[in-house]
């Protein structure tokens, strides 16, 4: 979901050739979960292997990853470890909201109606921990490199922005910001359109880059203000405070510098741990043990694990293969150089 700081944040539109040559870490889930949503075929059903094995995130993760290298980009994935306590209420609310989009599905398709069915379909999406590490298994097959974080996968991909190991997190999220990211890049769909599932139309997007420091220069914020900003308005690990929005966030934000004096001054009444939820975006916990090293590429692992055990198309995926290499070949030339 993260925090809807749309509104408060501007973005310049970049294009993909603008990102030739840098390292960016994607955050896994977030990509893995759009593919599952969109890549569906008649009334919303999910790609399948002849077991009943969803394969539509393996399906996204190769085509996409291979795209994005034939533009010179250095894609890093980022899976998500154990989530903070404070993100529980938050992880059955999003259960509960894909079991009663469940049902309606069902109930669209009994009555014959497809375009609704398709549009509930979508909200279904549901990532297992054996479909993550089947990911992990073709990114491997790919020589991709992955991360596993100990808990937020954002938080990590922030982490190594201000190592400077990689040059900016790539995610649909504002809480990379919230984070530490230095560099936020948005829309990195390689179809370069956004797809509205219940209006069932698609618009045309472009990369967008938020730099953190300019964006708090813009606002007049520093990180710690933007954050108890995002607390007022509501996170992953707390319920906005009622009828405050993003606009009057920053409003009281910029008036009383911190949450401690709008608590004072505007008699507001948190009945939540804030300074938890502020040390989770502030003291995140994340780890230096990571390898991004790149691998060389293993046709005859990606063949059998897509094409032996998946039911994937092998010229679809040979072809699929065959730029990867070249793409792979091409950006480790130039690191070279």
């Amino acid at each position: 979901m993260g925090v809807k700081l749309g509104d408060l944040i501007s973005r310049k539109s970049i294009s993909f050739e603008f990102l030739a040559g840098k390292t960016v870490a994607i955050d896994a889930f977030n990509a893995l979960y759009q593919f599952l949503a969109i890549i569906r075929t008649g009334p919303g059903v999910p790609l399948k292997d002849k077991h009943g094995r969803i394969t539509s995130h393996l399906n996204g993760l190769l085509f996409r990853t291979v795209r994005l290298m034939e533009y010179g980009i250095k894609p890093v994935y980022v899976f998500d470890g154990k989530p903070p306590e404070l993100k529980k209420a938050t992880i059955e609310e999003r259960k509960e909201r894909k079991e009663e989009a469940l049902r309606e599905y069902q109930e669209a398709i009994l009555r014959g109606d497809f375009e609704t069915a398709w549009s509930k379909a979508v909200q279904t999406a549901t990532l297992s921990e054996s479909m993550a590490n089947d990911a992990k298994t073709l990114l491997d097959f790919m020589g991709v490199p992955w991360i596993q974080a100990p808990s937020e996968g954002e938080a990590q991909a922030a982490y190594m922005t201000i190592k400077g190991d990689i040059w900016a997190s790539a995610s649909q999220d504002y809480d990379s910001l919230l984070f530490g990211a230095e560099r936020l890049v948005r829309n990195l769909t390689i179809s370069g359109r956004r797809f509205y599932r219940k209006k069932k139309v698609s618009v045309k997007l472009n990369p967008e880059l938020v730099v953190l420091e300019e964006a708090l220069s813009e606002l007049g914020l520093k990180r710690e203000q933007l954050v108890d900003l995002a607390i007022l308005i509501g996170t992953d690990y707390n319920e906005g405070i009622k009828g405050i929005g993003p606009k009057t966030a920053y409003k009281l934000i910029r008036k009383y510098g911190s949450l401690e004096n709008i608590i004072k001054y505007e008699n507001v009444s948190l009945d939540f741990d804030y300074e938890a939820v502020r040390s989770i975006f502030l003291n995140p916990e994340v780890t230096d043990d990571y390898d991004l090293r790149w691998g060389s590429v293993d046709e005859r692992g990606i063949i059998k694990f897509l094409c032996e055990d998946r039911d994937f198309n092998v010229e679809r995926v040979r072809k699929a293969v065959e730029r990867l290499r070249k793409a792979s070949v091409a950006f480790r030339q130039t690191t070279l150089f």
